[in-house]
């Protein structure tokens, strides 16, 4: 029985890095998160540690409300899984955030990625790699490809995935915000 979801947060923060890797890959969204609740409290990547140095990263908690996500625009999906699933989720991004100083961002596999050769490296990932084999190791979907030639936008064709929101972030986290008091319903896209 499917009780429990997990949240895709696809986004396009707008820094000179994205838009660099959107030349490349002529999508919307060049960044994939994963986090275990709807309100986003708590969002896992592997992106950028230092929010001006975007060459230092690793396993990251994102703050979805500061920094380059303050004016992001995104999309953010929902997938239904059984209690055992989620479980192991949880688990693994458990396991990783307690080692977090082991991990590091898989930059040399981003050129992997580009040359259609995955290049896997201990405990090195980047954002679509980490958020594939999460879903792997969770039993969620069945990945067809190496995670280290999943790209974000591979992420949101998952026809499991349902459309929660797509528009500005900071208007996701407003309508979270009127949701909880009972202001108002939750509009599904904002324009």
């Amino acid at each position: 029985m499917k009780n429990k979801k997990l949240y895709i947060l696809l986004s396009d923060t707008g820094s000179l890095l994205t838009k660099m890797i959107k030349l490349y890959t002529k999508k919307t969204y060049n960044h994939v998160s994963i986090s275990l609740d709807g309100e986003l409290k708590k969002v896992y990547s592997f992106g950028r540690k230092r929010m001006y140095n975007p060459f230092r990263g690793g396993f990251v908690h994102e703050d979805t409300k500061s920094g380059l996500f303050k004016q992001a625009r995104c999309a953010i999906y929902s997938i239904s899984i059984s209690d055992e699933q989620f479980d192991r989720v949880a688990r693994y991004i458990q396991k990783m955030e307690l080692q977090q100083d082991k991990y590091h961002y898989n930059f040399i596999g981003l050129f992997g990625f580009l040359f259609n050769k995955p290049i896997e490296r201990k405990n090195a990932f980047f954002c679509s790699q980490f958020v594939a084999t999460v879903l792997k190791e969770g039993n969620v979907v069945d990945i067809k490809k190496q995670p280290g030639l999943i790209s974000p936008g591979d992420i949101q064709e998952c026809v499991e995935l349902d459309l929660v929101y797509e528009g500005a972030l900071r208007g996701y986290h407003r309508n979270e915000e009127t949701e909880r008091f009972g202001f108002s319903s939750f509009v599904a896209a904002e324009v």
